[in-house]
């Protein structure tokens, strides 16, 4: 009765959120949302590329203890794989979901000294969590840790440029895999050597003796 009262001020989205979905789901193995594609990790498993990082931003409550009465808001990086992507069909709008596998943050998640984060993979966290509107994701890459061991170290990249169906990347807005080299902006081109130092050069004259000449006809 309450809908129907014109003085109400609900919007039609809410409304027909509370009519539900529909119970035909429509599964995706890709899908592109906010300027990136992703893949499910069953996808990945079979292709030469790797769609289906995901890395999602979440207030939670934090307590320095069990018996905490002081617990704190803070928002938290959240990083996973893509297990399943499902559209929620609400009749006048769809509704894209992902299903993730997500690292457990307390012991699968750190940041080594060069700022890198890496992250345990096979350190799953709460089965009970899993949903994440696809809206809400953003696209990161496992690299394997170069020392070795169970840890990955996380990529992050800027969404695709979208021009007339073509897709671009933005390569000056993509940070870099590596934060500890010198941009080109800040090495001297005057001062770089292209001749060896360290020992003494050889002159090589060219051999002109073997040449033969070519009589005109």
């Amino acid at each position: 009765m309450e809908l129907a009262r014109p003085e109400n001020t609900i919007s039609q989205q809410i409304r027909w959120l509370a009519h539900e979905p529909k119970r035909e789901v429509l599964s995706y193995s890709g899908y592109g949302i906010g300027g990136y594609y992703y893949n499910t990790s069953d996808h990945d498993s079979r292709s030469t590329t790797q769609n289906s990082g995901v890395m999602v931003e979440a207030e939670s409550l934090h307590m320095s203890i069990a018996k905490d009465k002081n617990p704190i808001y803070a928002n938290m990086l959240y990083y996973g794989v893509i297990e399943d992507i499902w559209e929620l069909n609400y009749t006048q709008f769809k509704i894209p979901v992902f299903r993730c596998k997500w690292v457990e943050n307390k012991g699968g998640v750190k940041v080594d000294e060069n700022g890198f984060t890496l992250v345990d993979l096979n350190k799953e966290g709460d089965p009970n969590d899993q949903f994440i509107f696809a809206s809400q994701a953003k696209q990161v890459f496992y690299v394997n840790d170069p020392n070795g061991g169970r840890w990955s170290v996380v990529l992050t990249t800027k969404p695709k440029l979208y021009d007339r169906g073509d897709v671009c990347d933005n390569i000056e807005e993509t940070p870099s895999f590596s934060r500890g080299l010198p941009e080109s902006d800040d090495i001297d081109n005057e001062d770089v050597a292209y001749v060896r130092e360290d020992c003494e050069g050889i002159y090589v004259e060219e051999d002109t003796t073997s040449r033969k000449k070519r009589k005109r006809t």
